[in-house]
């Protein structure tokens, strides 16, 4: 065969492949049909349980049986992405409306996973059944070919009420996401009704019945007037809050209980909203609290924060809505598929869709059951008309051959062949023209069927056939008909399964939070060797003075309210709240700098660390492998930012030494090959913090500094280096930028 080569702009087909791909994944994975409100996954599985017969009425089912026949027949990708489905489906904490009846663990609110597949059981809860799958055999749907074209699946799940608004939708597609809030059943039921009835309604009048979202924890939405816009958009975001009461405990204590939480915070959020709550208490931000515990249960969320008996309960309310995810939104963006692409609707356009799918459900459905009214009106019609003749047809019967000289006696009154008693029967069976289908009947009818009684259930049941060929006929012809038939349909719905609201709906008032002012005091910041780091006041510190300067690295003076900043190898500068350092005994073992600061234990190290108070007043020197030495006005570092670069540095080069010039006098550099230098301060200029600096000492070949100390003014003892005694005037002072001497240590 000759190979062909086609010539094309390789940008173009990149574009079309991308394109190709993320409207696969936008249709077929990530996004609900507005239709039915479901993603591919979803109805899959529903339709493969169906298929199972695994109703709500029968025994459970193993989910692995579930999940593997749905992904050898219609989902073709990973089991766990059908299995999260099925879970998600069967959570009443996360859809207003499940799905699936799942036994077993299958989750919790609190984050915890489900048991695996192989564990767990699953059926259909029975609203599923009966309103989303009940009328699959009445050629409602499109059934398509499933992937490898040996099933059959619908297109779309015969669904009688909006569900993509009940039970809302989440999905992160290529390009762009869905985020549908859920809301009630009874109140979308009753707006689709008036919509129904009145189809030029705005969403201003729906939402007379439509308050705003339901959520299945409850909670509070706070931006009542905010609603209107995001349900005529289909965008926006609603500012929700738990719901707290206050307990009087004993001793005179009040507690502070949260019984319902919002929607966001579901899975692992309430662990950091605990782990939030305590840190406000760790780092002094409150000093109300006085425990706080999780007593959630499978009867609901119960989250009780003791306080002092003269704590501010509402400034501390507010304080949690302010500083923990206790006031959370929810970003809203209603966009679903419709008509085989994505759209972002409204709530009036998505009601819409609603019902113009219902009608065309309704139509279908309904011309499959006249049909099959008016097959069975031919059969009874025939068989009443073979019981008035009864004697006739048993001649026929006893004088044909076989069958089909039977069958064309009674269609086309061929009477060939045939033996007759008389000459007269055979004149009437010459004028018998019944139809293929009633023919076929008469044949198959048994004889019990001539009992009188039998008759009569058969004119009878012709006659609720015929009140039956008018009643859809009248249907069909007729949308005030259908429309009333869809209403009744929901009221059914409605009444059976309609729960009360559970999120209220308010406009609430903006949390005013009144930060007590902290009395500004100073203190003694220790910091350890591992990194953690506390406060203590003074007294105590004069108290364990020598314990203090034993067991830590840094021990400096500082105000409770400035900052402590923390030079790194790397030329950064770290600052920190002194407040979030947690303040107390001299034995408490503080925190470690990684969790309150930008700074790494794993990517750099601490070179010096101080108060920014003291580097206002002083200036910093700074000195680098690479021998680069300057002196930086210590006010430069007086920044708000938490990381800010505090030196510039060559490739390859890093900070060695970081100090106050404070009555220092000499600066003595150790290089790795031995060589001392010593020159004066003085020599170094001042420079600003984005300078690299000047050189302070000439390094051979692969050398570089290792070290680097300092002399004071009156200062005349030794340097210990290395553990080793090396007296000053050991090391002759000489200019800046020499090679130095080497000494023997």
């Amino acid at each position: 065969m000759e190979e062909k080569i086609i010539k094309t702009e390789y940008s173009e087909v990149m574009q079309k492949s991308y394109i190709d791909y993320a409207m696969s994944v936008i249709v077929a994975r990530a996004l609900p049909d507005v239709r039915d409100g479901l993603k591919p996954v979803q109805r899959r599985v529903l339709y493969d349980m169906h298929e199972l017969g695994i109703r709500y009425d029968r025994p459970y089912r193993k989910s692995a049986r579930i999940v593997g026949d749905t992904m050898g027949k219609y989902h073709p990708h990973g089991d766990s992405s059908i299995y999260d489905a099925l879970v998600v489906m069967s959570q009443d904490f996360k859809k207003g409306l499940p799905l699936v009846d799942g036994h077993g663990n299958f989750g919790n609110i609190e984050g915890d996973g489900a048991a695996a597949m192989r564990y767990t059981e699953a059926r259909l809860q029975k609203i599923t059944q009966e309103a989303f799958l009940s009328d699959l055999d009445k050629d409602v749907v499109d059934f398509i070919p499933n992937f490898d074209e040996t099933e059959k699946e619908p297109s779309v799940l015969p669904v009688k009420i909006p569900n993509l608004l009940i039970n809302g939708s989440e999905g992160i597609a290529v390009g762009m996401t869905t985020s549908i809030p859920p809301h009630n059943l009874a109140e979308v039921i009753e707006a689709t009704k008036a919509y129904m009835k009145d189809e030029t309604i705005t969403t201003k009048q729906l939402m007379k019945y439509v308050k705003g979202p339901d959520f299945p924890t409850g909670g509070i939405v706070i931006n009542k007037d905010e609603l209107l816009n995001i349900y005529e958009t289909g965008t926006g975001k609603i500012k929700l809050r738990g719901k707290v009461e206050i307990e009087k405990a004993k001793g005179g204590k009040t507690n502070l209980v949260i019984t319902e939480i919002p929607y966001t915070m579901i899975g692992a959020n309430i662990s950091k909203f605990l782990s939030d709550v305590a840190a406000l208490a760790e780092t002094k931000k409150t000093q109300d609290i006085v425990d706080i515990t999780n007593q959630s249960s499978k009867e609901g969320i119960r989250i009780v924060i003791e306080l002092r008996k003269d704590a501010d309960v509402e400034n501390f309310k507010n304080m949690l809505y302010k500083k923990t995810r206790l006031e959370d939104t929810f970003g809203v963006n209603m966009l679903a598929i419709a008509d085989g692409r994505p759209e972002t609707m409204g709530l009036k356009q998505i009601i819409k869709a609603s019902v113009d799918f219902q009608f065309e459900v309704a139509t279908r459905k309904y011309n499959t059951l006249l049909e099959k009214e008016l097959e069975r009106k031919e059969i009874q019609e025939g068989l009443i008309k073979a019981c008035n003749v009864i004697d006739l047809i048993i001649e026929i019967l006893r004088g044909s051959k076989d069958r089909a000289m039977a069958k064309e006696c009674l269609v086309n009154g061929k009477t060939d062949g045939i033996k007759f008693k008389s000459k007269g029967s055979q004149i009437m069976a010459e004028q018998l023209r019944f139809s293929e289908k009633q023919a076929n009947a008469i044949l198959e009818m048994r004889l019990y069927k001539l009992i009188g009684l039998e008759i009569e259930a058969l004119i009878k049941e012709h006659e609720e056939t015929m009140a039956n060929i008018y009643r859809y006929e009248d249907i069909l012809a007729r949308r005030d008909s259908m429309a009333q038939v869809i209403m009744n349909e929901l009221d059914a719905i409605k009444k059976e399964f309609g729960t009360p609201r559970k999120t209220v709906i308010e406009n609430g008032e903006e949390a005013v939070y009144e930060e007590k002012k902290m009395e500004e005091m100073e203190v003694m910041c220790l910091m350890d060797r591992f990194g953690y780091a506390k406060t203590i006041d003074l007294p105590t510190y004069e108290r364990n003075k020598e314990a203090a300067e034993a067991e830590n690295k840094y021990v400096f003076k500082c105000k409770n309210t400035g900052r402590i900043c923390i030079f790194t190898n790397i030329g950064q500068l770290h600052t920190i709240k002194v407040a979030d350092l947690p303040f107390g005994k001299f034995r408490d073992k503080g925190i470690p700098i990684d969790n309150i600061s930008n700074f790494s234990s794993e990517k750099e190290q601490m070179i010096f660390v101080t108060s920014q108070m003291y580097l206002n007043l002083y200036r910093v020197i700074f000195g680098t492998k690479q021998a680069m030495c300057k002196v930086v006005d210590g006010g430069e570092f007086d920044v708000a930012k938490r990381t800010v670069a505090a030196t510039k540095l060559a490739e390859g080069d890093e900070v060695v030494s970081v100090a106050i010039v404070d009555n220092l006098k000499d600066v003595i550099l150790r290089s790795k090959d031995g060589y001392f230098l010593r020159f004066s301060v003085d020599e170094i200029p001042e420079k600003k913090k984005g300078a690299i600096g000047v050189r302070g000492m000439k390094l051979g070949a692969g050398d570089y500094v290792e070290d680097i100390r300092y002399t004071y003014n009156g200062m005349e003892g030794p340097l210990v280096y290395s553990d080793k005694t090396i007296e000053i005037n050991r090391i002759k002072l000489m200019k800046r930028d020499a090679k130095g001497t080497k000494l023997r240590l």
